[in-house]
């Protein structure tokens, strides 16, 4: 490779040389007029850092636990869809670069690889922890597969993406008439190559999940079917978040679903702070959407994140150099992330709050939070 990637926005930039336009739009698009898509991002240059000045940063500890488990710094892969079109080592080669970087990975359960494979790419590097991404499907016994198989491939937790009973509309699909390429199955959904080309993307989510899920029937379901922690992804408001209190839920991720699900959403940057709020430390509380620079995942920390998650930056990587392409992008941030902390006089995560941020106003100066 010749290019010279500094940035995530450089690695969006090599990566869209090289994927198809069918493929490209499919990873970067929203849904609708893709107000929220953009939100996203631009939520994040609202805030400005406040640099603390001499202070010993000398040794700087980024590191965090989650799943029992240490990881290098608050960042995770998120669930991304369908990776082999990006990659043909699609979520291996993400799940090898996660051990290598030593952070966390979430498995979608439209991924091209088996869980099972997919959790043991990893241990040939060394041991991380992966989450399995769940829909509420209206074929129970599948779903219950799903899960148990997640668990016993030693996935720690469920990822319940409660904000799709029905898919977002994303014109881009609709326009394209967007299908995987032949060849990329679903395993995890038990789905064949055939049985995706034979319908829309849209028709085979709505042959496949539930819009029928509810907090007191799923959540029950999934305590009396599995013993991995279960987390709601997907969350907006505070009440959502006192809902996931009440039914014993273990975490949520503040989520728009990177913007293609309902348009015109809050940015998970801003719907952040009351959530956080609410949940007072009874439940943790992760974010993802708009994420990409170390600087942003210091933000979401100072806001009341305990840990951030990125998925577009995973499929730009991949499109790029495949394994080495996400380790590079974990990397990037990795690196912009303690020089951030450093730069503002943080040792460790602790000391990431709300005194390190203060927010831009159109009516005078910057107000500290």
């Amino acid at each position: 490779m010749t290019d010279k990637i500094l940035s995530i926005a450089d690695l969006e930039e090599a990566a869209s040389r090289v994927l198809p336009r069918q493929v490209k739009e499919f990873f970067n698009a929203g849904a609708t007029n893709q107000v929220t898509l953009h939100d996203n991002s631009a939520a994040y240059r609202k805030y400005r850092l406040l640099p603390r000045v001499l202070k010993d940063v000398s040794n700087v500890n980024t590191k965090i636990h989650l799943f029992d488990n240490e990881i290098s710094f608050p960042l995770c892969a998120s669930p991304a869809v369908i990776q082999a079109m990006a990659h043909p080592d699609g979520e291996l080669a993400t799940s090898r670069a996660c051990a290598k970087m030593g952070v966390h990975m979430g498995v979608s359960s439209y991924a091209n690889y088996p869980v099972e494979q997919i959790t043991n790419a990893s241990k040939e590097v060394r041991p991380i922890n992966h989450a399995m991404q769940l829909y509420i499907m209206n074929d129970k016994a599948k779903q219950e597969r799903i899960v148990r198989r997640a668990e016993a491939a030693g996935c720690k937790a469920i990822f319940l993406t409660a904000d799709s009973p029905v898919l977002g509309v994303r014109y881009n699909e609709w326009r394209n008439g967007f299908k995987p390429p032949p060849g990329l199955g679903y395993p995890m959904y038990e789905r064949s190559s055939e049985w995706i080309q034979s319908q829309s993307h849209d028709d085979g989510f709505t042959a496949s999940n539930s819009d029928s899920h509810s907090w007191a029937v799923d959540i029950p379901w999934l305590r009396r079917v599995s013993n991995m922690e279960i987390w709601i992804k997907g969350v907006l408001t505070p009440e959502d978040v006192e809902m996931a209190i009440e039914y014993g839920c273990d975490g949520v991720i503040i989520s728009n679903h990177g913007g293609r699900q309902l348009d015109e959403t809050p940015a998970t940057l801003d719907a952040l702070p009351a959530c956080a709020k609410a949940a007072r430390g009874r439940i943790r509380i992760h974010v993802d959407g708009g994420i990409r620079s170390g600087s942003d995942i210091f933000k979401a920390l100072a806001l009341g994140a305990e840990c951030c998650w990125v998925g577009r930056p995973v499929l730009w990587g991949l499109a790029h150099d495949g394994q080495k392409g996400v380790e590079l992008m974990l990397q990037i941030l990795f690196d912009e992330f303690k020089r951030c902390m450093q730069l503002t006089g943080c040792k460790t995560i602790s000391d990431i709050g709300p005194a390190s941020l203060a927010v831009v106003r159109a009516d005078g100066p910057l107000a500290r939070l």
